[in-house]
């Protein structure tokens, strides 16, 4: 295929060396793989070029990922992925070193920044110096409970990876950490900061890593607000795809504009 669905050329991405993928609803619906995905992959590498999937979902660590997708059948390793709560885990280690934080997140998320020597909590202390809340579909009463209580009681700097409003799933979707932030919001008066996408330091991150720059590097998501609008923030190529969150018309009415876009990843051709 050489143009997307408004007759855009797309012959220009056979020149990217670095691809970034979002990954729920732009690579896969829960666990199963969109078709393509794997020969799409294979592709990027057989060019000379690079692959690294930069999903807002913190509810895994990387570990959990990489084993999520090789048990998909594609071919990864820890250096395929930047996640939000890498992310995050920079951020954090950056400014308060090795002080207390409060974190609200999944087992696997809460085990990933613990490895990474952050002096995090699950409960309740007045001791912290920060709030962290990662998408967590782990979540219970006793875990909201506590999160507001320590937002309530102290005035902390307060994080999110990320302000995603909703997660695809299998039958539709369910809340992300933007909506559970939300809820936490009309409790306690408080509004995190959040540090994923739409920021734009993540593409930053791995273009700075790998060394390519802002004209040979495209991001592929399928939400406007997030994916898209990180790539615009970072002044790179974008291609929405229509197999997740966003609709044609959420594109025609947005004000975020991508570059191209394709009703999924497999009608990329390299």
């Amino acid at each position: 295929m050489e143009r997307d669905i408004y007759g855009n050329d797309l012959r220009p991405l056979k020149e990217k060396k670095l691809f970034l993928f979002d990954m729920d609803g732009t690579v896969y619906e829960e666990n199963r793989l969109f078709d393509g995905v794997p020969h799409l992959l294979e592709s990027i590498v057989k060019k000379g070029a690079r692959y690294i999937f930069i999903t807002n979902n913190s509810s895994k660590s990387v570990k959990d990922y990489v084993k999520k997708l090789r048990g998909m059948g594609v071919r990864v390793t820890a250096e395929n992925f930047f996640t939000s709560g890498q992310a995050a885990i920079m951020l954090l280690q950056e400014r308060f070193g090795r002080g207390v934080i409060y974190a609200q997140a999944t087992k696997s998320f809460y085990r990933e920044l613990k490895k990474s020597g952050l002096n995090v909590v699950g409960k309740f202390t007045p001791v912290a110096c920060a709030v962290l809340v990662g998408f967590d579909p782990e979540i219970t009463g006793k875990k909201l409970r506590t999160t507001c209580e320590m937002l309530t009681k102290f005035d902390l700097p307060y994080y999110a990876t990320n302000p995603d409003w909703v997660c695809p799933v299998s039958f539709g979707y369910i809340p992300d950490c933007g909506s559970m932030c939300f809820g936490i919001e009309k409790a306690t008066g408080k509004r995190p900061v959040y540090i994923g996408k739409p920021q734009p330091a993540m593409i930053e991150t791995v273009m700075k890593k790998y060394g390519v720059p802002r004209q040979e590097t495209v991001v592929l998501g399928d939400r406007l607000y997030t994916d898209i609008a990180s790539g615009v923030n970072a002044g790179v190529d974008t291609v929405c795809v229509l197999s997740g969150e966003s609709k044609e018309e959420d594109i025609v009415a947005g004000d975020v504009k991508p570059t191209y876009v394709l009703h999924s990843v497999s009608e990329i051709e390299l």
